[in-house]
């Protein structure tokens, strides 16, 4: 027997509800407590994470190859932290200046300052206010690498790693904290003043 066209229009609807009713047109369920519920419910959501504020510090360091000019990469780290919440919010800034132990103590103590120096004209060159900025010179104190490989004869490598200014920029989230110089700030501000000024070029 043949079906009619208005019978056909009125059956396949009809299959096609039923079918989403089945699993299709349904919103997808998840158990909770024993009780299904959707995915997509309020209860679900997930609420969008507000920007984060810095909750402390920014450290880091740039390295200088040899003497006291600044490298793309260095200027490439220096822009980054340019870029920082950090420094956006306005806190102090702190450049440790470091030197490998290849020349004298007085001339180590130079090179490390000078090193200190050009991050802070970078810095300020590129906008940042010099008095939020604060130099300390360590000149060899502090290595981070061997200087010297274990027969005494200079390590390149590690003496290359020494010649750095570490970076503090404070957050003013942060807690604030006793400034109290280290054994070692205390001994490079000492020796800095004794030796005085010099126009010896960094070693």
């Amino acid at each position: 027997m043949n079906l009619r066209p208005f019978t056909l229009a009125a059956v396949v609807p009809s299959l096609l509800l039923a079918s989403c009713g089945e699993d299709g047109g349904s919103e997808p369920e998840t158990e909770v407590s024993g009780e299904k519920r959707s995915i997509f419910r309020p209860e679900f959501q997930v609420e969008p994470i507000e920007s984060l504020e810095p909750q402390g510090s920014l450290q880091t360091l740039v390295q200088f190859p040899e003497g006291a000019e600044l490298t793309e990469e260095a200027r490439a780290e220096l822009a980054t932290i340019l870029a920082s919440p950090q420094v956006e919010q306005g806190g102090p800034i702190i450049l440790r200046g470091h030197s490998d132990s290849g020349g004298s103590d007085e001339g180590n103590m130079r090179a490390s300052r000078a090193r200190a120096e050009a991050v802070r004209d970078w810095l300020v060159d590129s906008g940042v206010d010099e008095a939020r900025i604060s130099l300390i010179a360590f000149g060899e104190q502090n290595p981070v690498a061997p200087n010297a490989r274990p027969d005494g004869s200079p390590d390149p490598v590690g003496r290359a790693a020494n010649r750095r200014v570490e970076i503090e920029v404070r957050s003013e989230n942060a807690e604030p904290e006793e400034e109290t110089p280290t054994l070692a700030e205390t001994l490079a501000g000492s020796v800095e003043e004794e030796s005085g000024e010099s126009a010896e070029s960094p070693e």
